[in-house]
């Protein structure tokens, strides 16, 4: 490990002589495996850059030159090389460094990137800003894979950039997966590129015959550049999408030979203009496991790195997420009920649909990353009678916001949204997060929003959505995290639609929780038991419409009323409630607990409930601080209306 442990900056790698490149990456390979197997991490797809990594900051002057990664999940070896070996094994934890670029980490993140498909439209605005400014020695990299470049706004970089033509190098990493395997018509063209026989037969024969002319050098660039087209368009059963928008293509080329991928990148970055090397690869090379079963490695616990056994955690209550309920319970709806439809924008796997994939393979649709498409083509189905459910990550609905509200909302079609990882996520961090969708679903007109405490709630949510009278869309937000699982084998209870339920009542303070955050709320009021402190606990379990008829009971009895929500508090449903309050003339004292205005950092779930301050503890902390003070007053019971 003595070249890994001694190459701090791409400075240092710079002075190593290109004979030592391969050692170099082969000890920085193991170095990755080593860390993330004792901490953890996103694996596979950092193991598939080595080699393209070391080959940029090699030939390239970063953090001069302009790299971007797309998305950052393969950005480890970046890291390593660019000066945080020594803060690795902070990674994705409280207090550490980010798993992705970002900006204000190191000069060497030039744009933050938790998100897929956006290097090319930022490296492009970054490429046009040195045109602008007359830096034309500077050099603008954005290395996209394969997955990614299949959404909207990568084809939307790539036309602008073919019109524009500023000096900018796209890396197409090649690895024909994104987390799951890659699907859509594009992933097949490239498929195309990389294999197909005329095309390398005489990509062979040409080199071949230019090698065998000592004077190729003396042949007009015109003449080259016209041969280079006729073997680009003419030899694959259709034309070049890269160079039909004006970018320049060059590949596929082997994107694990050190030695070829920096001479060519040597050549490529002294050619004006937009171009595109593809590059293939392997995701997880370098670990047989990661080779084999690629999605299930795309990030990782700790494992043992000789057997690639994970660990496990100690052993207790039979838990399940609500992944794998939303996945079960998905598919034995989808038995009874024909007119179910399940999409998911890549997240396959991630929203345990893989199962109901292999049983009912034509109701299941991975639509690639294309969230925006994922909403429309579920308005699509819904609009001609089926019951489509449209599974996406909160921080990935974000990018569909437009589609939620013209395509689905506005036409009151029965899309159901069930969004994955809401709330905080963890590990991720400020990218993935799922703080806002409360906030920008409550004012949305025509849609039904709601959040269950528990697993069971999550079934019977799931059956009341596909079985509703309402038109309109329908919205379930779930966290990544597990409960106690009571199954109850199959049988279902439909749920009246905006009404919420009382778990304890009391006499001092009332409790108004949405979603799996109630369990920190039973917690607290059995400590407080002990005090003679009597909480009530209403869960909400609608954020849209909420119960009117359950808020006026609450307002009506207490003066001192507490919301608790793993969201934004600003427009969440403590903020909703606030609205009701003001509106109806009540003048309870009430405090919201959530998320407060800043972008949530990364550390373990708990650790962020504890720090936002919407934890057990800082409940507890909270009610006896409110009882405390209004029994100075004697005033913690019934109370009327303002007016």
């Amino acid at each position: 490990m003595a070249l890994a442990y001694n190459i701090n900056t791409p400075g240092d790698l710079r002075r190593l002589p290109l004979s030592s490149l391969p050692g170099f990456c082969e000890e920085l390979r193991a170095y990755l495996i080593d860390q993330i197997s004792l901490n953890g991490g996103h694996f596979s797809s950092s193991l598939g850059v080595v080699e393209l990594t070391v080959a940029l900051h090699y030939v390239f002057n970063t953090p001069v030159d302009k790299l971007i990664w797309d998305v950052g999940h393969q950005a480890y070896p970046h890291k390593l090389i660019t000066g945080r070996r020594p803060l690795f094994h902070t990674n994705r934890k409280q207090g550490g460094i980010s798993g992705f670029p970002c900006i204000e980490e190191s000069v060497f993140d030039a744009f933050g990137t938790g998100h897929s498909s956006t290097s090319i439209s930022a490296i492009l605005g970054m490429a046009c800003a040195a045109r602008y400014r007359n830096e034309n020695e500077r050099q603008h990299i954005a290395v996209i894979g394969d997955g990614a470049i299949t959404a909207g706004l990568a084809f939307e970089g790539l036309n602008n950039a073919g019109f524009e033509q500023a000096n900018m190098l796209i890396i197409l990493n090649d690895n024909n997966m994104s987390i799951d395997a890659n699907t859509g018509a594009l992933q097949n063209y490239l498929t195309e590129l990389t294999t197909g026989k005329k095309y390398n037969a005489l990509k062979l024969h040409i080199k071949n015959l230019l090698s065998l002319m000592k004077q190729q050098d003396k042949w007009p660039f015109a003449r080259i550049r016209q041969l280079e087209k006729i073997i680009k368009t003419s030899f694959l059963s259709y034309s070049n999408l890269f160079e039909a928008l004006n970018i320049r293509y060059f590949g596929p080329v082997d994107g694990h030979d050190i030695e070829k991928l920096t001479g060519l990148l040597e050549k490529i970055k002294h050619i004006p203009g937009p171009k595109l090397l593809h590059c293939v690869t392997v995701k997880g090379k370098g670990f047989q496991h990661a080779m084999i079963d690629t999605p299930s490695w795309h990030a990782t616990g700790k494992f043992d790195k000789l057997t690639g056994v994970r660990c496990k955690d100690a052993p207790g209550n039979k838990m399940n997420t609500f992944q794998e309920v939303f996945g079960k319970t998905l598919t034995t709806l989808a038995r009874k009920n024909k007119r179910i439809i399940a999409i998911t924008p890549a997240m396959l796997s991630g929203s345990a649909l893989t199962a109901m994939k292999q049983e009912m393979a034509d109701r299941v649709f991975d639509v690639g990353i294309t969230e925006q498409h994922a909403v429309t083509f579920s308005a699509g189905l819904a609009a001609d009678g089926l019951i489509p459910f449209c599974t996406i990550y909160s921080t990935f609905l974000q990018r569909a916001y437009d589609q939620v509200i013209h395509d689905v909302a506005l036409q009151k079609l029965n899309v159901i949204f069930c969004i994955d990882r809401a709330g905080v996520v963890g590990a991720d961090g400020p990218t993935h997060h799922g703080a806002f969708d409360i906030s920008f679903l409550r004012c949305i007109p025509n849609i039904i929003g709601a959040s269950p405490m528990d697993l069971e709630d999550f079934r019977n949510l799931l059956y009341t959505a596909q079985d509703k009278q309402e038109k309109g869309p329908f919205a379930i937000r779930y966290p990544k995290g597990t409960g106690i699982d009571n199954d109850s084998n199959g049988v279902f209870r439909k749920l009246e639609i905006g009404r919420g339920r009382r778990i304890k009542d009391g006499n001092n303070i009332a409790v108004l929780s949405l979603g799996p955050v109630g369990q920190y709320v039973k917690e607290a009021y059995e400590e407080l038991a002990a005090e003679q402190i009597e909480v009530a606990h209403y869960d909400l379990r609608f954020f849209k419409p909420l119960d009117e008829k359950l808020l006026h009971a609450v307002f009506q009895k207490f003066a001192i009323v507490i919301t608790i929500e793993d969201g934004c508090i600003a427009g969440g449903v403590g903020s909703g409630v606030m609205e009701f309050m003001v509106d109806h003339g009540y003048s309870s004292v009430l405090k919201r607990l959530g998320l407060p205005d800043t972008f949530a950092t990364q550390g373990t779930q708990q650790q962020l409930h504890e720090i936002y301050g919407y934890d057990k503890n800082t409940l507890v902390a909270l009610i006896r601080e409110l009882h405390g003070s209004f029994a100075m007053t004697g005033n913690t019971g019934n109370i009327l209306p303002a007016f």
